[in-house]
């Protein structure tokens, strides 16, 4: 095949050709347009107020990552011509400069990295030495960033777009699945067995309660020890049934009338359906992290890899304080009164947030929802579009620990500490 017959222009391409790909991307679209109105539908008629507004936003992102793609595509040729010297876009390279390995090769291994997030060390020699005769910049200057690259740029917003929506879905439905484990618990309330065995009037010691007995040890009186007893039940198990069956009672004994018949379980699923709410948009500071990140990935700093750990320290930090909040309930009923009657009653408080702020949590779970899936998307990004042994994956146990982390802080946040975080703020607040 001619180089002419690669090159050739819409006004030399059939308009079959131009009319068939026309149609299959028009399908495609209205496909995609059709499904994600339908679900909104579907979440209307249901009633799924929260799940809807969740809907939008992530329609939003959607158009913002496609608004910021077009602009990209608009403006390459542009942006190609803006010209920097050579020394300049040397510096904070992602991958390894091999600059000197032949002096007729400068230019194009240059070219090569000047990608910054987006270089690869197979296949793009080639097409780097046709773009090089292209380039307007004088000697001694080359392009901010090649055309090669701006298209590589488009091809990473797609793939975390698709990685936005993958993760929004799979946050929702881990949630809900760890609170159905929890509607046993709920129709339990009703039956006559757990009526006659939780008396209202039945007067008991504090300590011998169940709730009491699961928080407080003999080292309760130790900060440290609370918070490393509270960092294991997080992983073994966040919430157990006398959890649920007293924050439930605190919940209704602060909100409504004693005996009221409440379904707290469905409640508490409309409450994670407001978090979630939250946690699916991309905020201006998440933003600021994306670019963050994207300067900071220079070779041989690993940024890459030590950033991986944040999403999981945050995480754990995060359910070990949600568990800690328990346990202080716990505490409080302790010192409050040395006997109870009926089910202990916890006392809804803020003061038990850092700084008196829930929604301090909320935004860091949003926080590590976003920065992981953004390393997972970039991860995904580079592996199918340079190859798993890159100059990005120099290290491969690098690779594997960062995946294994990816998933498991998907796993955490999703399935253990967004669920407790909306019980726990429930009662709380």
């Amino acid at each position: 095949m001619t180089a002419s017959s690669e090159a050739r222009s819409l006004d030399q391409t059939s308009t079959w050709a131009v009319a068939v790909v026309s149609l299959v991307f028009i399908v495609i679209s209205l496909i995609i347009e059709e499904s994600i109105n339908g679900i909104g539908k579907w979440l209307t008629k249901h009633n799924k107020k929260a799940l809807y507004e969740a809907l939008e936003k992530i329609k939003a992102e959607l158009m913002l990552l496609g608004f910021i793609s077009l602009l990209l595509t608009v403006a390459q040729t542009r942006v190609a011509k803006i010209c920097i010297s050579e020394s300049l876009a040397n510096t904070m390279l992602p991958c390894k400069n091999h600059q000197n390995e032949t002096e007729d090769s400068s230019e194009n291994h240059r070219k090569l990295v000047s990608g910054a997030l987006f270089s690869d060390q197979e296949g793009l020699h080639k097409r780097i030495l046709s773009s090089a005769s292209t380039s307007s910049c004088s000697e001694g200057k080359v392009p901010i960033i090649s055309e090669n690259a701006l298209h590589q740029l488009h091809i990473f917003i797609f793939v975390l777009a698709i990685f936005q929506v993958l993760y929004s879905v799979l946050t929702m439905g881990l949630g809900r699945a760890k609170m159905y484990s929890w509607r046993a618990w709920e129709q339990e309330v009703e039956t006559l067995d757990y009526q006659l065995s939780n008396d209202p009037s039945r007067f008991r010691l504090t300590h011998e309660t169940s709730f009491v007995r699961r928080h407080l040890h003999f080292w309760y009186r130790i900060p440290i020890f609370i918070w490393i007893e509270c960092f294991f039940q997080q992983l073994l198990c966040s919430v157990t049934k006398v959890d649920y069956l007293t924050l439930r009672h605190g919940f209704i004994s602060a909100h409504l009338a004693p005996g009221s018949r409440f379904n707290f379980h469905k409640y508490i699923e409309r409450s994670l359906e407001d978090d979630f709410k939250k946690v699916v948009g991309i905020s201006l500071p998440l933003w600021a992290f994306a670019v963050i990140f994207i300067l900071l990935n220079v070779h041989g700093w690993q940024i890459y890899f030590w950033l991986s750990f944040f999403p999981l320290i945050i995480i754990l930090l995060v359910g070990t304080k949600l568990q800690v909040i328990i346990t202080k309930m716990a505490l409080d009923i302790q010192s409050r009164q040395a006997v109870v009657q009926g089910t202990p009653l916890v006392q809804p408080s803020d003061e038990h947030f850092w700084f008196g702020r829930p929604q301090l949590i909320l935004f860091l779970i949003h926080f590590t929802l976003f920065q992981n899936a953004f390393e997972v998307a970039f991860f995904c990004f580079i592996w199918l579009q340079f190859g798993l042994k890159s100059c990005f994956h120099e290290k491969f146990g690098f690779i594997i620990t960062r995946f294994a982390m990816g998933v498991g802080v998907q796993f955490l946040c999703s399935y253990i500490t967004l669920p407790l975080y909306a019980l726990v703020t429930q009662v709380c607040c």
